[in-house]
């Protein structure tokens, strides 16, 4: 059943004034905060700054209206740079606003269907590896804009871009390096002295460094790009509402783009909304969250906006400003539509150094390095090196989506490998037990043999049952399996049981089966294994199993099993 409750409804029914006068202090916070990081991320991923903004404005307020969390903040992060970047040159803006919208339907269908539990499969080494490659691709992306060089159009793929800097090396532009190199010290030591001045933090350190470099560049006209000399400042007025051009033809292509928005839209908001939860003692709805994602992508891209998700920093900028309800999030977009319809001017005279010097800084900061590290890579088995390294280096080299299907497909195989490993099969010593003379013909050679099976018998432990006849001293009349420890038979387990059982026939002995778990029960009775083995070849316990061995050809009664 469909259920779409937004966490706003819980949070209002004890709404009070203390409450909005929390929420409107962090609303206000986040949204200076979210301006310069719209416009920055905007143009990085090769889009104008007002599509930032914009899609901070609207997916920033849907997203906190309809979302599973109380204090999510939505809006355009650093994590999608490389992808929309990517769409961009590959398949151009009205395309790249196409796939949004896709992207947002395939989240509303994540979790309409409630999958977003399912986000929680994905291993920690696979995240770790391509935001470490995001990171990457990002601080690669902005080393034009950070030293001014001359590059008409930056190509997409990663040798393509090492190859346009290196030719354009000789381009360097000594202001804008120089503006950029200020504009970094400015907001390093910006956010370090705001750890002990209280009057700093009230201003958020990239919005400081937009403010001072932005009043410099008006009153001494540095020679360096601006917003204004690139992209004709920032209109004073309300985007057109209207649906991007729709190309058939090229619709089939935008599947695949769309999906790695979508993934990566999933993944990054419900890993913010997680460290919101143990921030605020909350749970958030995953698929609420998925569904107020896919509508916000589908909305923004109607007001010219792109891609938008769940955005760690400024959720947690607004969990220490105090915001405890979805209002603070809705605040945050009023903000920031109020700062463009009154202010829009004054953004012609930022310069984009400075906004590369801020994105450089978020690049930097997400990144888990530590990770990295030598000491710490040598904490964990080869299979998470491999993971984590092939994600990162496939990632920065080619792309997210690879890159995460790589590591699925390895931590699948190596996750089936170590179940593998761990499903054995071991001979119980029945003479131990019984007497040799009891289970022996007069030759010597045992009438009845006994296995013990540990783990799961799936597909990837197939060859320990296939083994198993290798495994016999001679041609027993019986042959018993102790199941007690297998808690899971997939059908491949269940099609060796068979052929096992068939084998065993051809020789003139029996299988039997004692101490069935109720999953590998009952695939025996779905798939008719219990009828065709016997109900008096399935026993409760290994004692039992013998005494049927024992009586292999005669009346057996008939012995429930677990």
């Amino acid at each position: 059943m469909i259920t779409f409750r937004p966490k706003l409804f819980d949070t209002l029914s004890g709404y009070h004034r203390t409450s909005f006068t929390h929420d409107l202090s962090a609303g206000i916070t986040v949204g200076v905060l979210a301006l310069p990081l719209a416009m920055a991320f905007a143009i990085a991923s090769g889009m104008t700054p007002t599509a930032g903004i914009w899609t901070a404005i609207v997916a920033g307020f849907l997203i906190s209206a309809l979302g599973g969390s109380r204090v999510q903040i939505g809006g355009p992060t650093g994590a999608f740079i490389p992808i929309i970047y990517g769409i961009v040159v590959d398949y151009g803006v009205p395309n790249l606003l196409i796939a949004t919208m896709m992207s947002g339907v395939m989240l509303l269908a994540m979790g309409a269907f409630r999958l977003g539990n399912m986000i929680r499969f994905i291993p920690v080494s696979v995240v770790i590896g391509f935001t470490n490659g995001i990171a990457v691709v990002i601080f690669i992306s902005q080393i034009k804009d950070f030293l001014g060089l001359n590059i008409a159009k930056m190509p997409g793929e990663f040798f393509g871009k090492m190859e346009a800097l290196f030719d354009a090396a000789n381009t360097l532009h000594l202001p804008t390096l120089a503006a950029s190199v200020a504009s970094l010290a400015i907001l390093l030591s910006w956010n370090r002295l705001a750890a002990r001045a209280a009057w700093m933090r009230r201003l958020p350190g990239p919005l400081a460094v937009l403010l001072i470099a932005t009043a410099v560049n008006a009153l001494l006209h540095l020679p360096i790009d601006t917003i204004g000399s690139r992209f004709g400042g920032i209109p004073q007025d309300l985007p057109g509402f209207g649906f991007p051009a729709l190309s058939l033809s090229t619709l089939g292509k935008l599947i695949a783009p769309a999906l790695t928005i979508a993934l990566l839209g999933a993944i990054e908001s419900l890993l913010s909304a997680r460290v919101a939860d143990s921030q605020i003692d909350d749970r958030h709805d995953p698929n609420q969250e998925l569904m107020a994602q896919g509508i916000a992508n589908v909305v923004a891209p109607l007001f010219g906006g792109f891609a938008a998700t769940g955005a760690i920093a400024r959720t947690a900028t607004n969990i220490r400003s105090g915001g405890r309800t979805p209002v603070a999030g809705m605040l945050h977009g009023l903000v920031l539509l109020a700062v463009v319809l009154a202010l829009a001017p004054l953004a012609s005279h930022i310069p984009l150094a400075t906004l590369s010097a801020i994105v450089v800084v978020v690049s930097v900061n997400m990144g888990e390095w530590h990770a990295f590290g030598w000491r710490e890579l040598t904490r964990y088995s080869v299979q998470y090196r491999a993971i984590l390294l092939g994600t990162f280096i496939v990632t920065v080299v080619f792309d997210l989506t690879l890159a995460v299907e790589l590591g699925m497909v390895l931590a699948s195989l190596f996750f089936i490998y170590r179940m593998s490993d761990l499903t054995r099969i071991e001979r119980i010593p029945l003479e131990d037990y019984y007497g040799v003379d009891a289970l022996a013909r007069d030759d010597g050679t045992p009438r009845i043999i006994a296995y013990r099976v540990f783990g799961s018998l799936f597909f990837g432990a197939a060859n320990k049952l296939e083994n198993l006849l290798l495994m016999q001293d001679g041609h027993p009349d019986a042959l018993i399996l102790d199941m007690e420890k297998v808690i899971n038979i997939d059908t491949t387990g269940l099609d060796i049981l068979q052929t096992l059982h068939r084998n065993l026939q051809k020789r003139g002995a029996e299988l039997i089966l004692c101490d069935l778990n109720s999953q590998p029960a009952s695939i025996l009775e779905r798939s008719g294994f219990a009828e065709t083995l016997g109900r008096d070849h399935l026993a409760g316990n290994i004692t039992d199993a013998l005494f049927r061995a024992q009586r292999t050809g005669g009346l057996v009664p008939e012995v429930s099993y677990a």
